[in-house]
């Protein structure tokens, strides 16, 4: 094992809340103070494992510790705490308070995390990449180029079986030599004198520096999450002991309502989703149907009433309650007449611009929708028969198509 400025105190016992310390140094910076001591129990994120969190008390003062952080070129932990007044001075001594949920949350992910990369890797073969643990959640990245349900499903169970044979979890010390005939599921690729391995009885054998439990049954159970494609393989989110009680609870709640809005029981919400998704297909297919038709009958109106320009027609029409998707419709419907040149509008929740000529006419409908969103300041595009562009609202796309209006010939 290394030897650091600042002794490690987790290394050994990973169950210790309390200690007493003495400061080696104080730096302050845009309104903090990153404390040094000479031994710590504070675990400083690294290795996947995200910092502890508690206090540092002395005479008159008590310190949150609200992150903790590692200098690897010197081997220092630094605790970082709010600048103020009562920041100790090198020399003096203060006495550390672990956050003891969080270091036992912690434990258990990280534990967990082992158990389950030694069953992805006993069961299929599936060496664990990195580890990530996060605030409600933990990932591993798995060397596969895909993971199949019933993979996951064998995996966690393995997981779960060992966590209820609540198999001893010790911590070891060995040369990297030792540790490479011992069989160690992964080594670390920097030197070191001493490796840590954390020994899962008969079941695992790892080189880490992470705090883990005393036994397998205190990681309390092992949920898979979901799934997806990295760069490096396919990523499994878990979640282990009780910060899987929460979600499993957060799950249910979220079903039980789901249920209650569907009037059914939460083990048939999927298919009562599915069924309620083909009613919308259904009903969306009944709406496009009928949005055509009104458009044929609004088109065949505004053809009726369109303005002599030329040998055009124009046609110039703002819908206070229509939206982008039927005046584009409207616009091919118009267009399929000759020399029609439509210039439409809509307001509601997104006010846009709709320029459209039946095709082989000379304007140039993109050059006049460029021109027009110019102004109004806002984006659009298209080709010289049919552009679109928005509007800041309903009242200047109006005037926009007045404008637009006046540049036909």
């Amino acid at each position: 094992m290394e030897k650091y400025l600042t002794d490690r105190l987790y290394y050994t016992d990973p169950f210790m809340h309390e200690f007493d310390a003495c400061v080696l140094s104080v730096a302050t910076q845009a309104g903090t103070a990153a404390i040094v001591l000479d031994r710590s129990a504070f675990y400083p994120t690294s290795g996947g494992q995200i910092f502890d969190t508690g206090w540092l008390e002395m005479p008159g003062a008590r310190l949150r510790v609200r992150e903790v952080v590692e200098n690897e070129s010197t081997g220092e932990v630094l605790h970082i705490v709010e600048d103020d007044a009562a920041v100790p001075s090198a020399g003096s001594t203060v006495r550390g308070s672990i956050d003891a949920e969080r270091r036992r949350d912690h434990m258990q992910q990280h534990s967990g995390q082992h158990v389950l990369s030694a069953a992805f890797e006993k069961l299929h073969g599936f060496a664990t990449v990195s580890f990530h643990m996060g605030d409600e959640s933990c990932t591993i990245d798995l060397a596969a180029g895909a993971v199949t349900p019933d993979q996951l499903r064998a995996a966690e169970r393995l997981a779960n079986e060992v966590i209820a044979e609540d198999r001893p979890v010790e911590i070891r010390f060995v040369t990297p030599d030792e540790a490479r005939i011992m069989g160690v599921r992964k080594i670390p690729a920097a030197e070191r004198d001493k490796l840590r391995l954390i020994d899962i009885r008969d079941f695992d054998l790892n080189a880490c520096g992470g705090t883990h439990v005393r036994s397998t049954g205190q990681i309390g159970n092992i949920q898979l999450r979901k799934t997806e494609k990295v760069r490096q393989g396919v990523r499994v989110e878990f979640v282990c002991g009780l910060r899987a009680v929460v979600t499993a609870r957060r799950d249910f709640e979220t079903l039980t309502e789901a249920a209650a809005l569907f009037s059914t029981h939460i083990w048939e919400v999927p298919q009562q989703i599915r069924k309620s998704q083909d009613e919308i297909k259904v009903a969306q297919k009944a709406q496009h149907r009928m949005l055509e038709e009104v458009a044929e009958l609004q088109a065949e109106r505004l053809v009726e009433s369109a303005e002599e320009r030329g040998a055009q027609q124009l046609v110039v029409h703002y819908f206070a309650d229509r939206d982008l998707n039927f005046i584009k419709m409207l616009a091919q419907k118009l267009t399929q007449s000759p020399n029609i040149v439509a210039l439409l509008a809509c307001g509601g929740a997104q006010p846009s611009l709709v320029f459209a000529q039946t095709p082989g006419l000379a304007n140039d409908m993109g050059a006049l929708m460029k021109q027009a969103t110019q102004v109004l300041g806002t984006r659009g595009g298209g080709n010289r028969d049919m552009a679109q562009g928005g509007a800041p609202d309903g009242q200047r796309a109006e005037t926009a198509l007045a404008e637009a209006a006046e540049a036909i010939q």
